[in-house]
């Protein structure tokens, strides 16, 4: 004899009578705890038959160019700066433009600092921390910020925000040695040629992808409190659009420090009744961010980087590659010349076995 048993929503059929009555006191309990207990939340946990998160470097299986994420890779890391305020009390005046300007300064000592950790904490228009150097008595005055990234990374932009005069000579350097030699990616002057011997009018062609030219925009007349300097790795560069396919672009690029070589002092405001000592206190460098943006070189073989068990950044390789920037095949894997991954083809390291597999497949589709 067949009977049901409701209980709220849910109901049991058993049947055989007798079994249903001895069972009914535990089955009551079960019922009872998953209809009433859980009623608030869903029967089955749907979140568990959910497809993975999808996997940047695989399309359904195959191989795929990946790369890390586009970020300001300057943010939070350690600035080298040779020269800081403080060491000795100073005092520092902001540009005047006009013989109007009320005077605006301050003082920077042992309590009052302007560290090099300004340059790459988060900034806020509305309150702009700023890393000031000492004073220089001379307009020559040599000044230096060397970022370290740890790793080799693809830069695309380089970008200042000034809180004192812009130099009326500057440097873009980066190297791809951590440090040991130094390649100019760009230079600012008021006279280039004069200066630097480079003609700022100066262009980069297929046969000179890699020349570092100089800009007279920034370093004539005045320029208020705030400027931005900013400097494009891939602008006006003929390969630019080529990326994928442009050893000369991919190596120009790469960097594992950024250095800033602040080579003479903006023209102080002398002008009108302003005293001679007010324009002495102008004469100092001034940057409120220093940002870098790029991603983690990783030749198109992971999607992030992570610490390595020695502390150190480097790529999470995939696609059978190994190395700091994915550079090299795995061992038993090396079937197939290492290559950088590019949108058409991945250029998955393999061994023999896998090639033989991908062979057949071929053959029997």
């Amino acid at each position: 004899m067949l009977r049901h048993f409701y209980v709220l929503p849910c109901f049991i059929s058993c049947d055989i009578e007798t079994m249903c009555v001895e069972l009914l006191p535990v089955l009551f309990l079960v019922v009872l705890a998953v209809c009433v207990s859980a009623a608030p939340q869903p029967l089955l946990d749907l979140g568990m038959f959910a497809n993975p998160p999808a996997d940047p470097c695989l399309n359904n299986s195959l191989a795929i160019q990946c790369v890390p994420e586009f970020q300001n890779i300057a943010f939070g890391r350690e600035v080298e700066a040779s020269s800081t305020c403080g060491l000795t009390p100073s005092r520092h005046c902001k540009v005047h433009q006009n013989d109007y300007d009320s005077q605006n300064c301050f003082v920077c000592d042992s309590r009052r600092q302007h560290p090099s950790s300004y340059l790459t904490d988060l900034n806020i228009q509305s309150n702009d921390t700023c890393w000031v150097s000492a004073p220089g008595t001379e307009r020559a005055y040599n000044v230096t910020l060397t970022l370290p990234l740890g790793k080799k990374f693809e830069v695309t932009y380089v970008n200042l925000k000034f809180c004192s005069r812009i130099p009326e000579n500057m440097v873009f350097y980066k190297s791809k040695d951590f440090g040991k030699s130094w390649i100019p990616l760009q230079y600012y002057s008021s006279e280039c040629q004069q200066t630097f011997n480079i003609d700022p009018g100066s262009v980069v062609t297929k046969a000179n992808e890699q020349a570092a030219l100089c800009s007279q925009e920034y370093s004539k007349g005045d320029h208020n409190f705030g400027t931005r300097v900013a400097f494009s790795t891939l602008k006006d560069r003929p390969s630019s659009f080529q990326h994928d396919e442009s050893p000369v672009i991919q190596d120009w690029v790469t960097a594992t420090d950024i250095k800033i070589s602040f080579l003479k002092l903006g023209g102080p405001s002398t002008m009108g009744h302003f005293p001679a000592e007010l324009a002495e206190d102008e004469m100092f460098y001034g940057v409120s961010d220093f940002a870098v943006g790029g991603r983690c070189k990783c030749n198109g073989h992971a999607s992030r980087c992570v610490e390595n068990q020695e502390g150190r950044l480097a790529c999470e390789c995939r696609h059978n590659t190994e190395g700091d920037d994915c550079e090299k095949c795995k061992p038993f894997h090396l079937d197939r010349p290492w290559a950088r991954a590019t949108k058409t083809d991945a250029h998955e390291c393999v061994g023999k076995s896998s090639i033989v597999t991908t062979v057949k497949l071929a053959l029997l589709s």
